[in-house]
Protein backbone atom coordinates (compact mmCIF):
# COMPACT_ATOMS: atom_id res chain seq x y z
CA UNK A 1 0.00 0.00 0.00
CA UNK A 2 1.46 3.71 -0.49
CA UNK A 3 -0.12 7.12 0.12
CA UNK A 4 -1.34 9.27 -2.51
CA UNK A 5 -0.53 13.07 -2.33
CA UNK A 6 -3.10 15.31 -3.57
CA UNK A 7 -1.55 16.59 -5.74
CA UNK A 8 -0.27 13.23 -7.34
CA UNK A 9 -4.17 12.72 -7.22
CA UNK A 10 -5.29 15.78 -9.05
CA UNK A 11 -2.63 15.54 -11.76
CA UNK A 12 -3.27 11.78 -12.38
CA UNK A 13 -4.86 11.24 -16.01
CA UNK A 14 -7.96 8.44 -15.27
CA UNK A 15 -10.21 9.39 -18.12
CA UNK A 16 -13.55 10.08 -17.72
CA UNK A 17 -16.34 6.75 -17.84
CA UNK A 18 -19.99 7.60 -18.99
CA UNK A 19 -22.90 6.32 -20.23
CA UNK A 20 -24.99 7.98 -23.10
CA UNK A 21 -28.71 6.76 -23.35
CA UNK A 22 -30.66 7.93 -26.80
CA UNK A 23 -34.19 6.72 -28.49
CA UNK A 24 -33.17 4.72 -31.37
CA UNK A 25 -31.52 6.51 -34.35
CA UNK A 26 -30.99 9.45 -32.68
CA UNK A 27 -27.20 9.08 -33.77
CA UNK A 28 -25.52 7.53 -30.64
CA UNK A 29 -23.04 5.76 -32.60
CA UNK A 30 -22.37 8.83 -35.05
CA UNK A 31 -20.84 10.80 -32.04
CA UNK A 32 -17.48 8.42 -33.04
CA UNK A 33 -17.51 11.38 -35.77
CA UNK A 34 -16.87 14.00 -32.74
CA UNK A 35 -14.05 12.03 -31.14
CA UNK A 36 -10.16 11.85 -32.67
CA UNK A 37 -9.93 8.44 -34.79
CA UNK A 38 -6.15 8.21 -33.92
CA UNK A 39 -6.76 7.63 -30.43
CA UNK A 40 -10.12 6.07 -30.14
CA UNK A 41 -10.98 2.20 -30.23
CA UNK A 42 -14.29 1.82 -31.27
CA UNK A 43 -16.36 -1.51 -29.19
CA UNK A 44 -18.90 -2.82 -32.10
CA UNK A 45 -21.44 -5.00 -30.68
CA UNK A 46 -24.46 -4.07 -32.95
CA UNK A 47 -22.85 -5.03 -36.23
CA UNK A 48 -24.45 -1.63 -36.83
CA UNK A 49 -21.52 0.80 -38.03
CA UNK A 50 -23.20 1.68 -41.63
CA UNK A 51 -23.24 5.21 -40.16
CA UNK A 52 -19.57 5.42 -39.26
CA UNK A 53 -18.47 3.01 -42.37
CA UNK A 54 -15.75 5.53 -43.25
CA UNK A 55 -14.54 6.66 -39.86
CA UNK A 56 -10.74 6.35 -39.76
CA UNK A 57 -10.30 5.30 -36.20
CA UNK A 58 -9.73 1.41 -35.20
CA UNK A 59 -12.31 -1.05 -34.42
CA UNK A 60 -13.03 -4.49 -32.86
CA UNK A 61 -16.04 -6.68 -33.20
CA UNK A 62 -17.48 -8.33 -30.07
CA UNK A 63 -20.34 -11.07 -30.30
CA UNK A 64 -20.44 -13.32 -27.23
CA UNK A 65 -20.11 -12.25 -23.72
CA UNK A 66 -16.70 -14.57 -22.61
CA UNK A 67 -14.94 -12.10 -26.04
CA UNK A 68 -16.56 -8.73 -24.13
CA UNK A 69 -15.29 -10.41 -20.61
CA UNK A 70 -11.90 -10.97 -21.90
CA UNK A 71 -11.70 -7.39 -23.38
CA UNK A 72 -12.89 -6.04 -20.41
CA UNK A 73 -10.02 -7.27 -18.07
CA UNK A 74 -7.21 -6.52 -21.15
CA UNK A 75 -8.18 -2.75 -20.64
CA UNK A 76 -9.07 -2.84 -17.03
CA UNK A 77 -5.96 -5.34 -16.18
CA UNK A 78 -6.30 -7.57 -13.34
CA UNK A 79 -8.80 -7.66 -9.93
CA UNK A 80 -5.45 -8.16 -7.54
CA UNK A 81 -8.47 -9.53 -5.14
CA UNK A 82 -8.57 -12.43 -7.18
CA UNK A 83 -4.94 -12.68 -7.72
CA UNK A 84 -3.56 -16.60 -7.92
CA UNK A 85 -7.13 -17.68 -8.57
CA UNK A 86 -8.78 -18.69 -12.31
CA UNK A 87 -11.96 -16.28 -11.49
CA UNK A 88 -12.59 -13.92 -13.83
CA UNK A 89 -10.25 -11.13 -14.25
CA UNK A 90 -8.22 -12.94 -12.46
CA UNK A 91 -4.33 -12.47 -13.02
CA UNK A 92 -4.59 -15.59 -14.50
CA UNK A 93 -7.48 -14.45 -16.43
CA UNK A 94 -5.01 -11.31 -17.18
CA UNK A 95 -2.34 -12.90 -18.22
CA UNK A 96 -4.51 -15.25 -20.73
CA UNK A 97 -5.78 -11.98 -22.33
CA UNK A 98 -2.51 -10.78 -22.74
CA UNK A 99 -0.92 -14.14 -24.57
CA UNK A 100 -4.08 -13.87 -26.64
CA UNK A 101 -4.55 -10.53 -27.60
CA UNK A 102 -1.10 -9.40 -27.30
CA UNK A 103 1.33 -6.86 -24.85
CA UNK A 104 -1.27 -4.45 -23.75
CA UNK A 105 1.34 -1.79 -24.44
CA UNK A 106 -0.40 -2.33 -27.37
CA UNK A 107 -3.44 -0.26 -26.29
CA UNK A 108 -1.87 2.90 -25.40
CA UNK A 109 -2.52 4.61 -28.35
CA UNK A 110 -6.32 4.50 -27.48
CA UNK A 111 -7.13 7.70 -25.40
CA UNK A 112 -10.91 6.91 -25.28
CA UNK A 113 -13.04 3.61 -26.20
CA UNK A 114 -16.34 3.76 -27.21
CA UNK A 115 -18.58 0.93 -26.87
CA UNK A 116 -21.77 0.56 -28.65
CA UNK A 117 -24.14 -0.66 -26.99
CA UNK A 118 -24.21 -1.15 -22.63
CA UNK A 119 -27.83 -2.40 -23.60
CA UNK A 120 -26.29 -5.20 -26.47
CA UNK A 121 -23.63 -6.39 -23.84
CA UNK A 122 -26.57 -6.50 -21.16
CA UNK A 123 -28.33 -9.39 -24.19
CA UNK A 124 -24.98 -10.66 -24.43
CA UNK A 125 -24.73 -11.30 -20.95
CA UNK A 126 -28.31 -12.47 -20.03
CA UNK A 127 -27.40 -15.20 -23.01
CA UNK A 128 -24.50 -16.51 -21.36
CA UNK A 129 -26.36 -16.23 -18.04
CA UNK A 130 -29.11 -18.21 -19.00
CA UNK A 131 -26.97 -21.21 -19.90
CA UNK A 132 -25.16 -21.49 -16.22
CA UNK A 133 -25.69 -23.64 -13.36
CA UNK A 134 -27.09 -20.86 -11.48
CA UNK A 135 -30.02 -20.63 -13.80
CA UNK A 136 -31.54 -23.90 -12.95
CA UNK A 137 -33.11 -25.31 -10.24
CA UNK A 138 -31.16 -27.53 -7.79
CA UNK A 139 -34.36 -29.71 -7.19
CA UNK A 140 -36.06 -29.71 -10.33
CA UNK A 141 -33.50 -28.72 -13.11
CA UNK A 142 -35.73 -26.34 -14.62
CA UNK A 143 -34.81 -22.91 -15.98
CA UNK A 144 -34.72 -20.69 -12.64
CA UNK A 145 -35.46 -16.92 -13.82
CA UNK A 146 -34.27 -15.73 -10.74
CA UNK A 147 -30.79 -17.44 -10.71
CA UNK A 148 -30.41 -16.10 -14.08
CA UNK A 149 -30.95 -12.36 -13.19
CA UNK A 150 -28.92 -12.96 -10.20
CA UNK A 151 -25.75 -13.81 -12.28
CA UNK A 152 -26.29 -11.41 -14.46
CA UNK A 153 -26.29 -8.70 -12.05
CA UNK A 154 -23.19 -9.76 -11.03
CA UNK A 155 -21.77 -10.39 -14.26
CA UNK A 156 -22.68 -6.52 -15.30
CA UNK A 157 -21.37 -4.96 -12.45
CA UNK A 158 -18.13 -6.69 -12.75
CA UNK A 159 -17.41 -5.79 -16.44
CA UNK A 160 -18.66 -2.22 -16.01
CA UNK A 161 -15.89 -1.99 -13.28
CA UNK A 162 -13.20 -3.63 -15.35
CA UNK A 163 -13.85 -0.93 -17.45
CA UNK A 164 -14.14 1.71 -15.21
CA UNK A 165 -10.83 0.53 -14.30
CA UNK A 166 -8.97 1.25 -17.61
CA UNK A 167 -6.37 3.85 -16.39
CA UNK A 168 -5.60 6.83 -18.67
CA UNK A 169 -8.55 6.22 -20.76
CA UNK A 170 -11.51 7.45 -21.10
CA UNK A 171 -14.96 4.91 -21.71
CA UNK A 172 -18.04 6.00 -22.99
CA UNK A 173 -21.11 2.96 -23.51
CA UNK A 174 -24.08 4.28 -25.32
CA UNK A 175 -27.54 2.65 -24.88
CA UNK A 176 -31.19 2.44 -25.89
CA UNK A 177 -34.14 4.54 -24.10
CA UNK A 178 -37.31 3.68 -24.12
CA UNK A 179 -40.15 5.93 -24.19
CA UNK A 180 -43.14 4.88 -21.61
CA UNK A 181 -46.86 6.91 -21.54
CA UNK A 182 -49.25 5.52 -18.36
CA UNK A 183 -52.35 5.61 -18.56
CA UNK A 184 -52.86 9.59 -17.58
CA UNK A 185 -50.84 10.24 -21.11
CA UNK A 186 -47.57 10.69 -18.64
CA UNK A 187 -44.81 10.27 -20.04
CA UNK A 188 -41.72 8.21 -18.87
CA UNK A 189 -37.80 7.55 -19.98
CA UNK A 190 -36.18 4.36 -19.21
CA UNK A 191 -32.86 2.92 -20.39
CA UNK A 192 -33.16 -0.30 -21.69
CA UNK A 193 -30.82 -2.53 -19.79
CA UNK A 194 -32.04 -6.17 -18.30
CA UNK A 195 -32.55 -6.49 -14.64
CA UNK A 196 -32.68 -3.66 -12.09
CA UNK A 197 -29.43 -4.32 -10.50
CA UNK A 198 -27.00 -2.39 -13.10
CA UNK A 199 -29.17 0.40 -13.28
CA UNK A 200 -28.79 0.80 -9.64
CA UNK A 201 -25.29 0.27 -9.34
CA UNK A 202 -24.36 2.02 -12.49
CA UNK A 203 -24.21 5.87 -10.99
CA UNK A 204 -21.92 4.52 -8.60
CA UNK A 205 -19.25 3.14 -11.78
CA UNK A 206 -19.08 5.79 -14.53
CA UNK A 207 -18.76 9.76 -13.73
CA UNK A 208 -21.45 10.89 -16.19
CA UNK A 209 -24.74 9.59 -17.08
CA UNK A 210 -26.49 11.82 -20.51
CA UNK A 211 -29.33 11.21 -22.25
CA UNK A 212 -29.10 12.39 -26.14
CA UNK A 213 -32.64 13.63 -27.48
CA UNK A 214 -34.05 15.73 -30.08
CA UNK A 215 -35.09 19.06 -28.12
CA UNK A 216 -36.16 22.51 -29.81
CA UNK A 217 -33.35 25.10 -29.96
CA UNK A 218 -34.11 29.08 -29.18
CA UNK A 219 -35.99 29.35 -32.47
CA UNK A 220 -38.12 25.87 -32.13
CA UNK A 221 -35.60 24.07 -34.00
CA UNK A 222 -35.14 20.02 -32.93
CA UNK A 223 -31.66 20.07 -32.49
CA UNK A 224 -29.95 16.50 -31.03
CA UNK A 225 -28.79 17.56 -27.58
CA UNK A 226 -27.16 16.50 -24.49
CA UNK A 227 -29.45 16.41 -20.93
CA UNK A 228 -26.04 16.03 -18.60
CA UNK A 229 -27.55 16.50 -15.29
CA UNK A 230 -31.38 15.75 -13.36
CA UNK A 231 -33.62 17.21 -11.72
CA UNK A 232 -34.28 18.34 -15.48
CA UNK A 233 -37.45 19.10 -17.26
CA UNK A 234 -38.17 16.22 -19.09
CA UNK A 235 -37.23 13.32 -16.58
CA UNK A 236 -34.50 11.88 -18.89
CA UNK A 237 -31.93 9.60 -16.70
CA UNK A 238 -29.16 11.99 -16.28
CA UNK A 239 -26.11 12.69 -13.82
CA UNK A 240 -23.04 14.86 -13.73
CA UNK A 241 -19.95 14.04 -11.04
CA UNK A 242 -17.62 17.05 -12.55
CA UNK A 243 -19.83 19.30 -12.21
CA UNK A 244 -18.44 21.35 -14.94
CA UNK A 245 -21.43 20.72 -17.22
CA UNK A 246 -24.97 22.67 -18.18
CA UNK A 247 -28.26 21.12 -18.31
CA UNK A 248 -28.27 20.89 -21.61
CA UNK A 249 -24.85 20.80 -23.55
CA UNK A 250 -24.40 20.32 -27.79
CA UNK A 251 -24.32 16.65 -28.65
CA UNK A 252 -20.78 17.01 -29.68
CA UNK A 253 -18.75 14.32 -27.26
CA UNK A 254 -15.14 15.66 -28.08
CA UNK A 255 -16.31 19.10 -26.84
CA UNK A 256 -17.95 17.82 -23.61
CA UNK A 257 -14.83 15.67 -23.20
CA UNK A 258 -13.03 18.70 -23.32
CA UNK A 259 -15.05 20.59 -21.01
CA UNK A 260 -15.78 18.39 -18.30
CA UNK A 261 -11.50 17.64 -18.11
CA UNK A 262 -10.84 21.62 -18.19
CA UNK A 263 -13.72 22.10 -15.45
CA UNK A 264 -12.20 19.72 -12.95
CA UNK A 265 -8.87 21.04 -13.29
CA UNK A 266 -9.97 24.02 -12.07
CA UNK A 267 -12.49 23.47 -9.73
CA UNK A 268 -13.28 20.39 -7.61
CA UNK A 269 -16.78 17.92 -8.67
CA UNK A 270 -19.91 19.48 -6.61
CA UNK A 271 -22.46 18.36 -8.60
CA UNK A 272 -23.59 14.50 -8.85
CA UNK A 273 -27.52 13.94 -9.40
CA UNK A 274 -29.34 10.36 -11.06
CA UNK A 275 -32.19 9.45 -12.18
CA UNK A 276 -32.28 5.00 -11.91
CA UNK A 277 -32.60 4.42 -15.92
CA UNK A 278 -33.34 0.57 -15.30
CA UNK A 279 -36.41 -0.67 -17.48
CA UNK A 280 -36.68 -4.56 -17.20
CA UNK A 281 -37.59 -6.04 -13.50
CA UNK A 282 -35.82 -8.86 -12.15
Amino acid sequence: MRIISADERINENSGIKGVIFGPAKIGKTSLLWTLNAATTLFVDMEAGGLSVRDWKGDSVEVTDWQTAKNLACWLGGPDMARAGTMEDYSDAHYAHVCQTYGDPAILAKYKTIFIDSITVLGRLCFGWCKRQPQAFSEKTGKPDTRGAYGLHGQEMIGILTRFQRAKGKSVWLVGLLDEKTDDYGRKTYQAQIDGSKTGLELPGIVDQVITMAALPDKDGVQQRQFVCSNPNDFGFPAGDRSGALNTIEPAHLGKLMDKILAGMATSPATNLTYTNPTTTEE
